[in-house]
């Protein structure tokens, strides 16, 4: 008989690749994501030269002075409402602690004393990118935390978190004063928690879908561009429904559960009465006018967001019909979305102008100003032509992009779509068909949205509003189909797509860093959107 011991020096022929990239744990692996992040900001962001990312740095913070001056703000574009509203609050706490002197308009010396204007703007827009990199790291944190309500496994959690903390788009916005990420994170966070309370019912549901209204009109209250992320979760989220998605006892009992629907109802009834004074400035043909708005959609104002509301209705219902969601419990929902959303443009009184309330409500059009011709007819609104021809150009030009091959681009969650593309195939024909739409319907809507910002030339900046999307996709397939992990091919997989990933990530910041152009560009746009703030190197400009 053979006594042999066993050998025990052998590797075993696989690992669980998911252990070998979450060797730290949770907690020590977000730690040395914050570290990262801090890392990557203070070597290629804190210290350039206040002038290098001046759009829209110099915007956010010339209007957050106007604010702290007691004067009306002058820039509506986005309307980066809730961006300039933060530096403004940011500055007077910073002054109020003795760190900022620069925090109004009226206490930034002339462009005549160049040396201490220098000196007062590199400390105002040094204190806005703190407050940037502040909000980089709390989103990615907040992201990290909801992804553990929508995957199973808590390593599948840190490697989104990972991804979305080192995308192209986070690697901007954790330096400059920008609209896009409190426009996009918002309403990537109503998708997350959709998702999770979809799942898993609860008396307090309806309280859920108020948040996430809630959150996706103040996403759009930072740039209207969010409306397009808006205007596909209610079909994105169907197809998230499960066993546990049910109503539970106390909305299957009429006694308990049609009280609770009323309720829900009498507090939207309230909202729409507080609220009522913004719909009439929003849709008020005067001001609309003064904007050099037109309609986008067939020739009335109001059209597709009456259309929005309806889309939104019809797919409650369907998902509701389809995950045995009961009638009460929907109705409440219904009330419950109307509320959280019309609380959310309140926030538009805590610094009140017409102008953001007009912008908010018309999206659309507000987008159309800054589009070419070709894409719109400015007199009767969108045409079919306009619609379709720039989203097939757009459609091409995104899957080219996609490749990175025919057309590269500081986006390294692009790789992640080479993984999962087949992986929807491979999940479709082992029988996981839930699995496969999921992440299909987020893949296909990051390409629509992405089709639609080539026309601005889908720069970094617009990456927040997909990148969440395709590494959702990602994770959904990963945490179905775990075995994965275990193929021999997965860890040295994971490690280049992690390198890959750092290293794109920091192309756009690391080339600002060494950029060498001086700050005449600026003279282009700063007496448009600077009129009050002479700048000393434009002043002898005619």
């Amino acid at each position: 008989m053979d006594q042999r011991a066993p050998d025990t020096t052998r590797e075993p022929i696989t690992k669980d690749s998911f252990d070998r990239l979450c060797f730290a744990g949770w907690r020590t692996g977000l730690a040395a994501i914050v570290a990262g992040l801090a890392a990557s900001f203070f070597l290629f962001g804190y210290a350039l030269v206040y002038w290098r990312n001046a759009d829209m740095d110099f915007m956010v913070i010339y209007n957050a002075w106007l604010l702290n001056d007691g004067r009306p703000q002058q820039f509506f574009d986005h309307p980066a409402y809730i961006t300039i509203l933060s530096v403004q609050l940011w500055f007077k706490l910073l002054h109020g602690l003795g760190l900022l002197d620069a925090w109004t308009l009226s206490a930034i010396p002339g462009a005549s004393n160049a040396a201490a204007f220098d000196a007062a703007m590199t400390s105002a827009v040094r204190a806005g990118r703190v407050l940037a990199w502040l909000t980089a790291t709390a989103c990615v944190l907040a992201f990290a935390g909801l992804m553990r309500g929508v995957v199973r496994d808590w390593r599948i959690a840190l490697i989104a978190s990972f991804a979305f903390a080192f995308s192209g788009g986070v690697a901007i916005h954790a330096r400059i004063l920008r609209s896009e990420l409190l426009a996009a994170f918002p309403v990537i966070s109503a998708l997350l928690v959709l998702i999770a309370v979809g799942r898993r019912a609860g008396i307090a549901r309806p309280l859920a879908m108020a948040l996430a209204a809630f959150l996706c009109v103040l996403g759009m209250e930072n740039k209207v561009q969010a409306v397009l992320v808006i205007a596909a979760l209610p079909f994105i989220i169907l197809p998230f429904g499960g066993a546990g998605s049910a109503s539970v006892a106390f909305w299957r009992n009429p006694a308990s559960a049609w009280p609770a629907a009323m309720l829900a109802a009498l507090v939207a009834a309230l909202a729409a009465w507080a609220a009522s004074p913004l719909v009439a400035i929003g849709f008020d043909r005067a001001l609309l006018e003064a904007a050099n708005f037109h309609p986008a959609i067939s020739g009335r104002f109001g059209f597709y967001q009456a259309g929005l509301v309806i889309a939104i209705a019809a797919c409650m219902i369907a998902y509701a019909a389809i995950w045995r969601v009961s009638a009460a419990e929907t109705i409440a929902a219904m009330f419950a979305v109307v509320a959280g959303a019309l609380i959310a443009l309140l926030a538009l009184k805590f610094e009140f102008n017409p102008a953001n309330v007009v912008a908010v409500f018309n999206p659309l059009e507000k987008m159309l100003s800054f589009t070419d011709p070709g894409t719109a007819d400015l007199a009767n609104g969108l045409s079919m032509r306009g619609i379709l021809v720039p989203l097939l150009e757009g459609a091409t030009s995104v899957v080219a992009r996609y490749t990175f091959v025919l057309h590269s681009s500081p986006r390294p969650t692009v790789f992640l779509t080479w993984l999962i593309v087949p992986g929807i195939v491979i999940a479709w024909r082992r029988g996981e068909r839930q699995t496969a739409i999921q992440a299909l319907a987020l893949l296909l809507t990051a390409i629509g949205i992405d089709a639609l910002g080539v026309r601005r030339g889908l720069k970094s900046e617009y990456f927040v509003f997909t990148d969440p999307l395709i590494i959702l996709a990602g994770a959904v397939l990963l945490d179905r189909m775990r075995d994965f992990r275990f193929h021999k091919w997965a860890w040295p997989v994971a490690a280049t797509l992690v390198a890959l990933h750092l290293v794109i990530g920091q192309a756009e910041p690391v080339k600002y860093a060494l950029k060498r152009a001086g700050p005449e560009p600026v003279c282009e746009w700063n007496r448009y959107h600077l009129p009050l703030l002479p700048l000393p190197w434009c002043r002898n400009l005619s």
